[in-house]
C-alpha cells in the first residue's frame, strides 16, 4: 500500500491497522493451542497422532533437502539448507544488465527478479532486499510446504526460469 500526502501519524495508524490483518483472531489461536498440544499418552487417538506427526516432519524434512539442494544444483544459487524454519533463503547471482534494469525501475534487482519469476513461472517468493541484505546480496525467500512432486516441479520451473533470465540480461 502506497500513501502519498498523508500526515505521518496517521500513515502510522494505517499501516498498523493494516498489519494487524497478518495476526490470526481469537478463534485460530484457540486451534492452534489445541493441535500443538496434541492428545497425551493414553488417549485413544495418541498412536495415530503420533504417527501423523512423524510421518509430516519426515516429509518436511525432504521437501526442504529437494529445494535447498534443487537450488544448489542450479548456476549462480546458493543455498544453505533449512534449520528449522519452511522456508529456504537462497543468494542468487543476477546479471548486471538486470542491476541496471532494475535501478532504472527503481527497484532492487531481486524485486526485478521475483516480479519476473512470478509472471514467467506463477511462483510467487519474497525478494531478499526486503529483509535488509549486503549489499551486492541479491536472492529470495521461498516455502517448501506444497507436496514434494510440487517442489520437484518448482525446483526445474527456478532452474528454466533462471537461465531465461540471465539469458535476457546478459547481453
Amino acid at each position: 500500500m502506497e500513501l502519498v500526502g498523508i500526515d505521518p501519524a496517521v500513515k502510522d495508524q494505517i499501516y498498523k491497522l493494516a498489519s494487524s490483518g497478518l495476526c490470526s483472531g481469537l478463534p485460530g489461536q484457540i486451534m492452534m493451542s489445541l493441535m500443538v498440544r496434541g492428545p497425551k499418552p493414553g488417549d485413544v487417538s495418541y498412536e495415530s497422532h503420533e504417527k501423523e506427526k512423524a510421518a509430516i516432519f519426515a516429509s518436511l524434512k525432504r521437501r526442504s533437502k529437494i529445494v535447498s539442494e534443487g537450488l544448489n544444483s542450479i548456476p549462480g544459487f546458493s543455498c544453505q539448507a533449512a534449520q528449522g524454519s519452511m522456508y529456504c533463503f537462497p543468494s542468487v547471482e543476477i546479471p548486471e544488465g538486470a542491476q541496471k534494469a532494475a535501478a532504472e525501475e527503481g527497484v532492487p534487482p531481486d524485486t526485478l527478479y521475483a516480479i519476473s519469476l512470478l509472471e514467467n513461472t506463477g511462483i510467487c517468493v519474497v525478494p531478499a532486499s526486503g529483509f535488509g541484505q549486503k549489499p551486492g546480496r541479491f536472492g529470495f525467500r521461498t516455502t517448501f510446504l506444497p507436496s514434494e512432486k510440487e517442489m520437484e516441479r518448482a525446483v526445474e520451473l527456478f532452474a528454466k526460469h533462471h537461465e531465461e533470465f540471465c539469458a535476457k540480461y546478459d547481453a
